[in-house]
């Protein structure tokens, strides 16, 4: 609660804009090829040739389409990145008090910037109350045994205000690294007055970005220093002649800054009270998670299958076949199952599960089970490997359930990647295990509606694990993939799901 101050904030950079997917003839054409083939049965042996013809002749257009789509998707990005970075170092005021408020959505003490002057940035600042805190420390007796004693009113104002300070500091460097523009930081503190429980401001003044940035933040004394570095600057907590502290806090006067008074009389400071409020600040400042859960990140990058782009650029494209559904075949742990050729083509992949969050993961690996290259690890961070041969598709609500989406295009992969890992793995910093995974399942299946699904053990002891693997094998003399379910993982999460798979972790 006192040293928050003592964290370093990354300084704002120009964004930068991940180049397009690798993509390849091989994955084009695997692609034109389940398009095509669809439909066919396997003793259509002419329409089956016909069709293989036609996917040679459009993977190349395919290919060259998407590759000059996705190019031009980068820099349209390129240019609007550019755009946003030239608007937040000029002081937009709206851009500026976005990027801030984005930044502070997860720190302790809510803060929020309500606007710009030039080059100066006004922060309002919701301090924990007082009454918050409690009365008791930890302590020990004469005789060395854990007790607890009780804090003085002077001991506990101490602690309440050096939490302020180190609120306030951490909330000025935050703001000076999110904005480079900015020079100095208007804040006003607000917190609920120990005697009528009504808000009122309790701290106000300006801080220079020279002032912050020069002072050396050691120690959770240094954040009181607050009180001398700024200019105006005005505290509830005052010393007495003798050096102590003052025992009460008052409301500080609001007529000196413009405005103050107008923004407490419009203060909200209750929890469902029907609009937003203070107390509701950090949600509602939140970019990170949607408040229904529901809103997906759109990626920008995702990649238009065959079908939709012979649907996009031609103009009466065949209807494509319907296929009927069919049973999935459910597999156990260690069941393998030979593929059909039309799996090779496209293996289209689905993980749902409920209960907590997870996120699925790929490594392409030689017949030792270790990646040749960092590129052949597929997770949310790298979501396309062997130049589109696989990928991922995102994460998305379907009614109770979560899905997340890859395809493999067997066929596109290079002869060096002998196995295809098909991994999930649970967020470790919410300690949650695969345990916590409810109605959780691996669905697989291919063009022919031939399709396979297993359910891994929800087992309380690890954080990753690999579900089903894809291997090559030789049968009657001729090269075939198979598919094998696992189940089995780590109890240090993605970090030894990497380590197990040859990737490096830094």
């Amino acid at each position: 609660m006192t040293s928050v101050h003592l964290q370093s904030f990354p300084a704002a950079h120009p964004p930068e804009i991940p180049a397009v997917p690798a993509l390849g003839l091989p994955w084009a054409l695997a692609e034109a090829q389940t398009f095509h083939l669809r439909g066919l049965g396997r003793l259509a042996r002419v329409e089956r040739a016909a069709a293989k013809q036609h996917a040679q002749q459009d993977a190349s257009v395919y290919l060259a389409a998407e590759s000059a789509r996705l190019e031009a998707v980068r820099r349209r990005l390129s240019g609007e990145a550019q755009e946003w970075w030239q608007a937040l170092v000029s002081n937009d005021e709206a851009t500026v008090c976005e990027a801030v408020n984005t930044a502070f959505s997860d720190n302790p003490a809510a803060g929020c910037a309500v606007g710009m002057d030039g080059s100066v940035l006004s922060v309002v600042m919701r301090q924990q109350d007082l009454d918050s805190l409690p009365t008791q420390t930890a302590g020990l007796t004469p005789n060395g045994r854990p007790a607890l004693k009780n804090l003085t009113k002077r001991d506990r104002l101490l602690w309440w205000l050096t939490t302020m300070g180190s609120n306030l500091v951490a909330t000025l460097k935050e703001g000076f690294a999110t904005a480079p523009g900015v020079t100095a930081i208007d804040l006003a503190v607000l917190t609920r007055l120990p005697n009528t429980q009504r808000l009122g401001f309790v701290a106000y003044g300006r801080w220079t970005r020279q002032a912050v940035e020069s002072t050396p933040w050691l120690t959770a004394e240094d954040a009181l220093r607050f009180l001398d570095i700024g200019q105006d600057v005005s505290c509830s907590v005052t010393a007495t002649a003798s050096g102590n502290l003052s025992n009460t806090i008052k409301p500080l006067d609001t007529t000196r800054v413009p405005g103050l008074q107008d923004l407490l009389d419009h203060a909200q400071d209750e929890p469902d009270a029907g609009e937003p409020s203070l107390a509701d600040l950090d949600i509602s400042l939140g970019a990170n998670t949607p408040p229904d859960g529901a809103t997906s990140v759109v990626n920008p990058y995702r990649i238009r299958s065959f079908a939709e782009w012979r649907q996009e650029t031609s103009a009466a494209p065949p209807p494509m076949p319907t296929v009927p559904p069919v049973t999935p075949a459910a597999l156990i742990p260690g069941q393998t199952v030979a593929l059909p050729e039309e799996a090779w083509h496209g293996l289209d992949i689905a993980f749902r599960f409920a209960g907590a969050d997870a996120d699925l993961t790929l490594f392409l690996t030689g017949e030792d089970g270790r990646v040749a290259v960092d590129e052949d690890f597929v997770f949310y961070h790298q979501p396309s490997a062997a130049d589109g041969a696989v990928r991922l598709l995102g994460k998305q609500p379907e009614g109770p359930h979560t899905v997340e989406r890859a395809t493999v295009h067997l066929s596109a992969l290079p002869e060096q990647v002998r196995r295809v890992a098909i991994a999930i793995n649970m967020d470790v910093d919410t300690g949650l295990t695969c345990g916590s995974l409810t109605h959780s399942a691996l669905h697989m299946g291919c063009m022919t509606g031939t399709c396979w699904t297993f359910q891994p053990p929800a087992d309380s002891n690890i954080q990753a694990m690999v579900v089903a693997e894809l291997y090559r094998h030789i049968i009657d003399r001729r090269p075939a993939w198979k598919l094998r379910a696992v189940g089995q993982g780590w109890a240090d999460g993605l970090d030894g799901l990497a380590r197990a798979h040859g990737v490096d972790v830094e």
